[in-house]
């Protein structure tokens, strides 16, 4: 499930060219998901921190990682210099093995970029350790990440794979309990069933499964549930007359893909079919307006006009879509407030929703991959009103 080598150096190429350009010396990455995309390390976050450096000078990045996880790194045939510190908190903590590494490779004085998402507990700590050098903000890494490459795309593509066999095992489970007349499930019943199969099937497709957070999963919700948007499963069952949502999602190597589709549970009313061909007609639309020159704002936009024209404004809850990558919300974001220019290569979400309290909620997503030309949807399984009846 590792990424071939040629990746790695790609992408380290190209940070390095970022750094020369924004003339700082080197970055310190904290974030579990830059960690993976930089040296392949995938691990388990605890309190333990793992800080990699990575400078303009060729072979002087390193990794300091807890030493319980050395080996793991090793399997993962991680080919950056490791340097272990024995535990959390420690006698000598891990921020002083940062400033020593730093320090014996001449680098106490640099001008460091930090990614975002480091606390300001840490950043405190590594200037009173470093304190004739310079901190700032780099953004790069963020950048790249946005840009999918052919390797990652692979990967997206077995996800999205899992994910459409995902929702086939949910609707089966409710068929199932139909068609033998016993109770439909709960809830909380088919968000169990769909994860447990989304895993196994992750573990059945790769000899060695790596993640960030997970391998899948899935939220699930039903008739005055499913109007609200990240509501959790619950242990109401499953009626006839209910709208459902299953909200589902996978990653084959860390890389994301959710698969999101509305079911009604018997004959739809005139009121389900409203609400939902307004949603499939806003996914539909949305979904050809992600053109490379476009600005996340501006597909937005033509996508939640979609709804507001079908006279259902009101029942908006949330933006047409976001980032999806190493983790499955990450940016760009599709909203008025994110003027990023779709590229090729960008991998998004474009799941509009319509969310009416007392009644129920109608999404419908798919992981959309940014071209030259028309985007192109990742995920396949059937998104009309006829094809997601449960009868």
């Amino acid at each position: 499930m590792r990424l071939p080598t040629e990746f790695y150096q790609r992408v380290r190429a190209d940070l390095r060219q970022r750094l020369d350009a924004a003339e700082i010396d080197g970055v310190l990455v904290t974030h579990p998901a830059d960690v993976a995309y930089l040296m392949g390390f995938f691990y388990a976050v605890t309190e333990r921190p793992v800080y990699l450096w990575f400078g303009t000078t060729p072979g002087g990045d390193f990794c300091v990682v807890p030493h319980l996880d050395v080996e793991y790194a090793a399997a993962q045939q991680v080919d950056i210099d490791l340097v272990a510190y024995p535990e959390f908190p420690g006698v000598v903590s891990a921020e002083q093995h940062l400033a020593e590494a730093l320090t014996v490779r001449g680098l106490a004085g640099a001008r460091i970029g930090y990614t975002t998402g480091v606390s300001v507990a840490t950043l405190d700590s590594w200037q009173q350790l470093l304190h004739g050098s310079t901190f700032e903000p780099f953004t790069g890494i963020a950048a790249m990440r946005a840009i999918k490459h052919p390797e990652e795309i692979y990967f997206h593509e077995q996800a999205a794979e899992v994910c459409d066999d995902m929702l086939r095992a949910g609707r089966a489970l409710i068929e199932d309990a139909w068609r033998r007349e016993q109770t439909l499930p709960t809830e909380g019943e088919i968000a169990r069933h769909v994860i447990t199969f989304g895993t196994e099937e992750m573990y059945r497709r790769f000899d060695h499964v790596i993640f960030t957070t997970k391998l899948a999963g899935g939220l699930v919700y039903a008739g005055p549930n499913a109007a609200r948007p990240h509501g959790l499963p619950s242990s109401r069952r499953l009626q006839a007359g209910d709208t459902l949502i299953l909200s589902l999602g996978a990653a084959a190597a860390s890389r994301f893909v959710e698969s999101e589709r509305t079911f009604i549970l018997g004959e739809p009313s005139d009121q389900q079919r409203r609400y939902f061909e307004v949603t499939a007609t806003a996914q539909r639309v949305g979904t050809d307006a992600m053109r490379a020159g476009r600005t996340c704002a501006e597909a937005n936009q033509i996508c939640l006009d979609v709804i507001r024209d079908g006279g259902l404004g009101e029942h908006i809850r949330h933006r047409q879509g976001h980032g999806i990558g190493l983790q499955n919300h990450e940016g760009p974001w599709l909203d008025d407030g994110d003027d990023t220019v779709l590229a090729p290569g960008m991998f998004l979400s474009c799941e509009p929703g319509v969310y009416v309290p007392g009644h129920g909620g109608y999404r419908i997503s798919d992981s959309v991959l940014v071209t030259e030309g028309a985007p192109r949807r990742l995920t396949a399984y059937p998104r009309s009103l006829e094809e997601n009846v449960i009868a």
